[in-house]
Parts: C-alpha cells; structure tokens; sequence
C-alpha cells in the first residue's frame, strides 16, 4: 500500500462516526418511516414532521441519498425510500437495535478508549457515570444503558434461539439452568421448544434482572416450571441442574474467565448432566475478521482483564461431565453467551 493510499484509508476512520450517527438520527428522527408512509415528501415536510429545520433534514439526508437507501428527485425537491424499500421491517429493527445499543454504551465509552487502555479501568463509565465496574454492573443503575443493551439482547435471542434448540437435546423432566439468562426470554422459549411434563428453567443472572424476569414468566403463565437465581457467575453457579445453557455471553471474557466460568458451571451440574454452550466462530486471520473492527480493548462491556477473547476464539461445544451420556447434537452449535445469583419464584 502506498503512502497515499494509506492516508485515504484513514479517511474511513475520520468520517466513521459522524456517519454512523447520520443514520441513525434519520431514523431516530422518524424521516425514513415517514418516507415508508407517504413518499414524495420535501425537507420542508419532513422538518415539519420531525420538528427540526427544513435545511437540517436536507444535509442530514444527503449521506443516506449517496448511499442509495434514498432516492432523491430533484426537479420535485422530493425524497422516497430507495434501497431500504427492499429491506423487511424485521430485518432492519434488529440492525436498529443493534445501533441503538452500540450508541448507548459503546460510543460513550470510546472516547475515553486511550485512558481505559493506559489506566486498565473503563474510564468512560467513571467520567459519565461516577461508576467504577464493569457496563454489567453499571447497567443495573443506569437505564439509559440497561434499556438498549437488553433490548438488543431479546432481539438476539429472539432470532438465534429456534436455531438453537433445534440442534440441541433437552431430556424430558430436565432441571435446566440457562446461565446469563438476562430477563427470562430463554428460559420462556425452552419450554416453547423443549417443553415436557417436569420440565423446570431457572434463570441466572444478575439480581437487578429478578422483577423483569419474574414478571415475564407470569405474563407466559410459566411461575410454577421457571424460577430465578440472582448473582455472579464468577463467584459461583447455583448446584442442582442436569443441563445448563450458555448463550451469548461467552464471548465478552478472555481466556482464565473462560475456563473459569466453563470450571463453575461443571461444578454446577449434576452427575451426567450437559452443557449446552452458544458462542460465535471468529475468523483466525485478523485480515479477514470483523470482531477486531468492533471489540477494542476496554471499551464497553467487561473490565480490561476481560477484554475480547482472541484465546477462546476457537470455542465451540456441547460437553459433559464424566459419566454421563455422548455430549449430543450441540457439539457443533455455535455462537455466544451472557451474564449473571437471589434465590426467586414468580409470584
């Protein structure tokens, strides 16, 4: 690459904030569902509709015009939805989800990315918040935060779950224990795939979680088959289960917190029991690999010993312990994890 081609690619990196959040201000502002309802609509209309200024909307819109998710005509100073007419409101509202929460706690906290680097702490949350943790343990007092990350979360499991427990087996009458459980939907949607007379899911995470969760399984009528355990998955995993799931949430630690958390769960389980993990398969060659654009060092989620887990990269299984049956179908399953103890029912 030559000098000057080097210097162009850095144009990415200075403009790729600033489109980020044009786009999603469109949407935010609601211009691009007002187009989806009555296109041929001017800036000026716009505007009105998103109470901001007629030439606002206009420069905002240009970014998406060039992209081609908008078409523009000017001869009628009018705007229509291009590209994204194509795309299902389904499909776009996870990508929506998925920018909402990489505003909310991302881009907060990389801003101070070389302070959290040098001092080994998340300098963001302690300079917004006053908060000194991890975004876990933040989010349990920040709404602002809580409310994007977990509805991404629901999004996610909502999407891979049926894939999930497609490929999986859960024995009739298990007592499962679905690890990082967040606020019940996985354990909501194991009885809706897996469901069997003496089926009992207990979900584990961390206590802030307890009333979303217990609400969610009176709202299925699941209180007397589900429960909730309220902790952390460092600091031990509740004994008694003869499966447990690990979804979405491995994939945040390195390495030692791996096997960590990998040696607290086979603790955890019962004698023959099975460990049913989800985790994401990343690319060995960094050239080719999209984790490396998304996951710097101490920036969002765990502290920087925690940081994203080129070691573990490989992960992938369905494990039991000694004595027990073949590990089963989820030995190919794929993808992540999440996080985690108070002992509940719903009541």
């Amino acid at each position: 690459m030559t000098a000057h081609a080097t210097l162009a690619r850095f144009r990415e990196y200075m403009v790729g904030p600033a489109r980020f959040m044009n786009l999603l201000s469109c949407f935010e502002l609601g211009l691009i569902d007002a187009l989806r309802e009555r296109p041929g609509m001017t800036a000026a209309e716009l505007g009105a509709a998103a109470g901001a200024k007629p030439d606002a909307v206009a420069q905002l819109l240009n970014l998406p015009v060039k992209e081609g998710f908008l078409a523009y005509d000017e001869t009628a100073g009018t705007y229509r939805l291009d590209a994204l007419a194509d795309v299902g409101q389904a499909d776009l509202q996870r990508v929506l989800d998925f920018m909402g929460k990489i505003k909310a706690t991302t881009l907060r906290q990389l801003y101070y990315l070389t302070e959290s680097v040098r001092t080994g702490t998340l300098v963001g949350l302690r300079e917004l918040y006053g908060f000194d943790g991890d975004l876990y343990g933040a989010m349990a007092v920040h709404a602002d935060l809580r409310e994007p990350w977990s509805k991404l979360m629901d999004s996610v499991t909502d999407r891979i779950d049926p894939w999930f427990f497609d490929h999986i087996d859960v024995p009739a009458g298990s007592r499962v224990l679905d690890l990082a459980g967040h606020t019940g939907l996985g354990a909501i949607h194991t009885h809706k795939f897996k469901g069997s007379p003496g089926l009992h899911v207990t979900t584990f995470d961390l206590p802030d979680k307890r009333e979303d969760c217990l609400a969610n399984f009176r709202a299925h009528g699941l209180e007397e088959s589900t429960a909730f355990i309220g902790g952390d998955v460092f600091d031990g995993v509740p004994a008694g289960f003869d499966t447990i799931l690990v979804k979405h949430f491995l994939n945040m630690f390195d390495k030692d917190d791996v096997l960590k958390i990998l040696r607290n769960v086979h603790d955890s389980l019962e004698p023959g029991g099975r460990l049913h993990i989800l985790v994401p398969i990343y690319a060995e060659n960094i050239k080719e690999s999209w984790s490396v654009d998304y996951y710097p060092p101490s920036s969002w989620a765990a502290p920087p010993d925690r940081a994203a887990p080129r070691s573990c990269r490989r992960s992938r299984t369905g494990w039991s312990r000694p004595g027990s049956p073949s590990p089963g179908s989820c030995r190919r399953t794929r993808r992540t994890c999440r996080r985690t103890p108070c002992r509940c029912r719903a009541s």
